[in-house]
């Protein structure tokens, strides 16, 4: 599967929950490494929507029937000072911001979000620098 898309700005407030130890470490399974406190939203393309809805769908979000057979990995959630921080599903993947230089990455689809066509990227490094890419770049995910 790949999905393409346009690198966006968020609110802001991902790196309050990347930065969580618990998160962290399940991350390891899913980069090799703890990630970077922070995910790149990439609006997925109108012709790659139906994809990515598939990724909801595995993630339990959307209803449906899916085809894929790509495998999630769930992110369990956990509760601290009695605030809760929710579970995620994660998927995998490797993203370009040129088709050539490829970096690992997954995409993730928390429980709880409003985001329908965003989707959240984590990654070991910085992924505005690292690609490097920007706001309004056409970026591409492939999922194995």
């Amino acid at each position: 599967m790949q999905l393409s898309g346009t690198v966006t700005s968020g609110l802001g407030r991902a790196h309050v929950f990347m930065a969580q130890s618990h998160y962290q470490e399940q991350f390891k399974s899913v980069l090799g490494s703890g990630a970077w406190p922070g995910t790149l939203n990439v609006d997925v393309l109108e012709e790659d929507i139906s994809s990515y809805r598939e990724l909801r769908i595995l993630a339990g979000l959307d209803e449906g029937e899916s085809t894929s057979d790509i495998e999630p990995v769930r992110i369990a959630g956990f509760e601290r000072d009695g605030r809760s921080f929710g579970g995620a599903t994660a998927f995998p993947a490797s993203i370009s911001a040129n088709g050539d230089d490829w970096i690992e990455c997954a995409i993730l689809i928390p429980d709880l979000t409003r985001h329908t066509k965003t989707a959240e990227v984590i990654s070991r490094v910085f992924l505005r620098e690292g690609l490097p890419c920007s706001d309004g770049d056409l970026v591409t995910l492939r999922l194995d």
